[in-house]
C-alpha cells in the first residue's frame, strides 16, 4: 500500500478482535515511529510498548474515554521530552501518525487516546501522573497520548471529508 492509500484509509477504530498483534508487526510499528522526524533531530519524544493485559487495563483508566483500550492488543504510550525540545508535542504526534499510517499498511486499527491536555492543566496533570506512576516515567517526561493496537471488528465505514474549496487554498487565505 503506498502512503497516499494509507491516508485515505486510515480511521479510528475503537472495537477490536480477540486476535494478538504478532511482535514482529508492533516492532514495525514502532519503527515507523522511531524513524519519523523531529525538530533538530533532537530525540524528544520515546515509545512504551504495552502487551500485558494488567497493565494495558491499568491504562484505560488514564481518562473514562478510553474504554476501547481494553479490546486492544497492544498500547503505544507516546512521551514528550520538553527539556531536550519546545517542539515535543509536535514530535511526538509526527510519530504517531507515522505509527498510524504503518499500522494501516499492515490492515492493523489504531485507537487514539490523548493524555496531555492543552486547555485543561489540572486534568493533563492527572492524567499524565497515572500513566506516569502506572509505568515509572521521570518526572522530565510528558505523555502525550496512549495508541491503542488491535485487528479491527469491523471494516470502518468511509469518512465523510469538507470538500475541498473548504480546506485548500490558493497564495492567499481566500
Amino acid at each position: 500500500m503506498d502512503v497516499l492509500k494509507a491516508i485515505q484509509t486510515r480511521r479510528e477504530i475503537t472495537s477490536f478482535t480477540d486476535k494478538q498483534v504478532p511482535n514482529n508487526i508492533l516492532e514495525s510499528i514502532l519503527e515507523a515511529g522511531y524513524l519519523a522526524p523531529t525538530g533538530n533531530n533532537l530525540p524528544s519524544r520515546e515509545l512504551v510498548l504495552v502487551t500485558n493485559k494488567e497493565m494495558i487495563e491499568t491504562l484505560e483508566k488514564t481518562t473514562p474515554y478510553m474504554k476501547w483500550l481494553l479490546e486492544s492488543s497492544a498500547a503505544i504510550v507516546i512521551t514528550g521530552r520538553p527539556d531536550v525540545s519546545k517542539y515535543w508535542i509536535q514530535d511526538g504526534s509526527i510519530a504517531s501518525s507515522f505509527m498510524w499510517l504503518r499500522a494501516t499498511e499492515l490492515e492493523v486499527g489504531v485507537g487514539f487516546g490523548a493524555v496531555y491536555n492543552f486547555e485543561d492543566e489540572k486534568e493533563s496533570f492527572k492524567r499524565e501522573e497515572w500513566v506516569r506512576n502506572a509505568l515509572n516515567f521521570p518526572e522530565d517526561r510528558r505523555i502525550l497520548a496512549i495508541l491503542g493496537i488491535g485487528y479491527p471488528e469491523n471494516k470502518p465505514k468511509d469518512k465523510k471529508l469538507p470538500s475541498r474549496e473548504e480546506i485548500i487554498y490558493y497564495e492567499s487565505f481566500k
